[in-house]
């Protein structure tokens, strides 16, 4: 006898599409961007970033996305938890980071940049899939962890 509802069914589960993130800090600064397109998005703020390409490691394609959005290079420390949920199908994935070469601007998708000081994390409309991040950078931070390995800031 088999019972129903047992094995794999409905096929192989397809990975989700990865985005990444980062969390620029600068000391207790944290990098916002306002999102210019798409207009589902425009005008919330977020963590800068974008998707994976096809065979591109998610690190590189993060320190990809930051030189073509905000035209930096950026060094990455630490993972900041696992996957954040997106839209189905889709998942974030964060790091934090320290600006190593040039000054963010708005380049591509945004059209407006702020380094937010430690009390005023919170005074952005963070896009719905950020605000818990912000949330566990910030529980990190009072922790007293070391977000950025090695960094200077």
């Amino acid at each position: 006898m088999r019972l129903r509802g047992s094995g794999c069914e409905g096929g192989p589960v397809t990975p989700p599409v990865v985005v990444v993130a980062v969390a620029l800090l600068r000391g207790r600064q944290l990098l916002a961007a306002r999102r210019s397109a798409p207009s589902a998005l425009a005008g919330g703020w977020e963590l800068p970033g974008g998707k994976v390409e096809p065979g591109e490691r998610e690190e590189d394609a993060l320190v990809r996305e930051c030189v073509e959005e905000l035209g930096v290079e950026v060094r990455l420390g630490e993972r900041v938890g696992g996957d954040w949920p997106l839209s189905p199908g889709r998942a974030l994935r964060v790091w934090t980071g320290s600006v190593v070469e040039g000054e963010p601007a708005p380049l591509q998708d945004h059209d407006e940049l702020r380094w937010l000081s430690w009390g005023d994390w919170e005074s952005v409309g963070w896009l719905p899939a950020d605000m818990p991040v912000v949330g566990r950078l910030r529980a990190l931070v009072e922790e007293g962890q070391d977000v950025l390995p090695g960094a200077t800031t």
